[in-house]
């Protein structure tokens, strides 16, 4: 027969001192830890929509594929794989339209505040733009840029309301 566990009240009469300061420590870290991982999935997410728009604008411009690859590849994906979501004609759309927007992604390191401010005064981020570019880098060469900490449903309202680059980066 199993034995029977004593209340919740009588539980808590014999916890060593500082258990509480424990479970609470455990507790955020865990929560920490939680925070860190969602944040990771969405860079990772941003960074292969990048990376997406990033091979299809090459095909177009290489190998002249006009827009009408989009709708195919779009079925295909769903399809093959018919649990992904995020690949309708319209979201592919946006991958093309973002990787044309941000081709330098390396360009928009994320800076403190301040620092932003004190920059656009002495050079706009534009004029620091490189006059050609040595070709397409994989996504998972790009390292740290702001574009990776914004939500993908941003990226589409910003790409679709403010067309002028610096204030769009303003607001990321």
């Amino acid at each position: 027969m199993a034995k029977k566990r004593p209340p919740a009240s009588a539980q808590s009469l014999s916890l060593p001192s500082g258990f509480a300061d424990l479970l609470g420590e455990v507790k955020l870290r865990i929560q920490t830890a939680q925070t860190r991982a969602m944040f990771s999935v969405n860079a990772e997410l941003i960074r292969l929509y990048w990376d997406i728009g990033r091979m299809i604008a090459d095909r177009q411009q290489r190998e002249g594929w006009g827009s009408s690859v989009i709708p195919r590849l779009s079925a295909e994906l769903r399809n093959e794989l018919p649990e992904l979501k995020g690949f309708s004609e319209r979201n592919i759309g946006y991958m093309i339209s973002f990787y044309r927007e941000y081709s330098c992604p390396g360009e928009f390191v994320q800076q403190p505040a301040a620092q932003l401010a004190a920059q656009e005064i002495l050079q706009q981020a534009v004029a620091k733009l490189p006059t050609s570019q040595e070709g397409p880098q994989a996504a998972a060469h790009l390292g740290d840029s702001l574009l990776w900490s914004v939500p993908w449903g941003h990226h589409v309202c910003l790409m679709s309301k403010v067309k002028d680059l610096l204030a769009r980066r303003w607001y990321m």
